[in-house]
């Protein structure tokens, strides 16, 4: 209101005539700040005092500007607990064949080739927040893949040699150890990812472009994004979508809720647009993290397929199509397009342009579904496929192999 009250003090400035200027500019100011008392009277809680513009002591700070918003106590409260990650990897490289030819031999000399650097040093920065006083960093696995040095920045500028104990790539989660030396290391509190809602306020803590201890505001977008929607097929998650700004160096920070509440881990951003960021449930992180500690590996079923959904309008208009190189049965389930070698699923039988539609007598009707009901089922399991066949229904069974993390 103040600052509207500025603006509109400008524009009676300019008025022609400089003595009605004067005087309605100063009856404008005397009718805002009679506005601005009243509306400290009306305000809920506030009490009056018998002298004009004096309140209670308890409502003064909030005149004065004193109290404290919830994203200054929520950083305040977690700041401390989030790192930074610099990371190095040697990588050799060969050298091109060309040098060997006897052109460069002449031109340069038969050393030219030895003498160039076949090593090379790639450096990556990161974010992470420490979970436990021990030193337990948890933070995205891309951020510490392949690296052979890990050094850890906290916020009051102690740095710490890391230790990654272990990662998993499907979830792109890894855990970091330091050793504290007998300091006493700040932590996060981990919330619940389940209790996040829709328009929920959302606070992203991490080191952007090297810029440390970097806060932005926003709320909750949408939940369960699949990784196979937000286009990182490779991965098996359901993201917490956020207009909170997201930037490189902000993977595996933390996402917070206005409690000051880890609720997720800052993991990837949509390159092709603005205020689209996704954050890893911080419950996956959870599930995960004491097998990750212990340096063991994350079981994954899969059975072998790669599929799209289907339903009974796009089987119409595929049928159609008087150039369409197959019919498929009009019904709602997954379209099997490709088979992979060597897989449970081609193990059973499963064809391309089968179209699944129940397991363990479930109906399915999306992609998605059916690889939640997959990783939902663990490894070794027997899964009773029903599958549509040029026009027949076909039982077969899978039984759920382990993914490798390098498939």
């Amino acid at each position: 209101m103040i600052k509207y009250c500025q603006s509109m003090t400008n524009i009676i400035t300019f008025f022609p005539y400089q003595n009605i200027m004067i005087y309605n500019k100063q009856r404008f100011l005397a009718l805002c700040l009679g506005l601005i008392l009243t509306s400290f009277t009306l305000m809920p809680g506030a009490i009056a005092s018998p002298l004009l513009g004096l309140m209670e002591p308890a409502n003064i700070a909030l005149a004065t500007g004193n109290n404290r918003n919830f994203v200054s106590s929520a950083v305040e409260r977690v700041g401390p607990a989030v790192v930074r990650i610099d990371t190095e990897k040697t990588i050799t490289r060969q050298n091109s064949p060309s040098f060997n030819d006897p052109f460069f031999e002449d031109f340069f000399g038969r050393d030219f080739g030895n003498a160039m650097p076949r090593t090379q040093i790639m450096r990556g920065q990161g974010s992470g927040f420490i979970i436990d006083e021990n030193g337990t960093i948890l933070t995205n696995a891309h951020v510490v893949d392949e690296a052979d040095r890990v050094t850890v920045t906290l916020n009051d500028g102690r740095t710490f040699t890391g230790e990654v104990k272990g990662k998993d790539k499907l979830t792109d989660l890894a855990v970091v150890k330091i050793t504290d030396k007998g300091e006493r290391l700040p932590v996060v509190v981990l919330g619940d990812s389940d209790q996040v809602r829709v328009g929920d306020w959302a606070i992203a803590v991490g080191n952007p472009l090297g810029f440390n201890n970097t806060v932005t505001l926003g709320i909750i977008s949408t939940l369960k994004r699949s990784s196979a929607a937000v286009g990182i097929p490779d991965k098996r998650l359901d993201f917490i979508q956020t207009d909170a700004a997201i930037n490189p160096g902000n993977s595996g920070g933390p996402l917070l809720n206005e409690q000051g509440e880890v609720i997720g881990i800052n993991t990837a951003i949509r390159a092709d647009a603005m205020g689209i960021g996704f954050a890893i449930p911080v419950n996956k992180a959870k599930e995960i993290k004491d097998i990750l500690v212990r340096g063991g590996s994350v079981s994954h079923p899969f059975i072998g397929i790669q599929m799209v959904n289907i339903t009974p309008d796009v089987a119409k208009q595929n049928n159609q199509n008087p150039n369409s190189p197959v019919l498929l049965p009009e019904v709602s389930g997954v379209l099997v397009t490709r088979v992979l070698p060597n897989t449970p699923a081609a193990t059973s039988g499963v064809r391309s342009g089968d179209v699944i539609v129940r397991v363990n007598r479930q109906p399915i009707t999306g992609a998605e579904q059916l690889q939640k009901l997959v990783e939902s089922s663990g490894v070794g399991a027997k899964l009773e496929l029903e599958i549509m066949r040029e026009g027949r229904s076909r039982q077969v069974t899978v039984t759920t192999g382990e993914m490798s993390q390098s498939s």
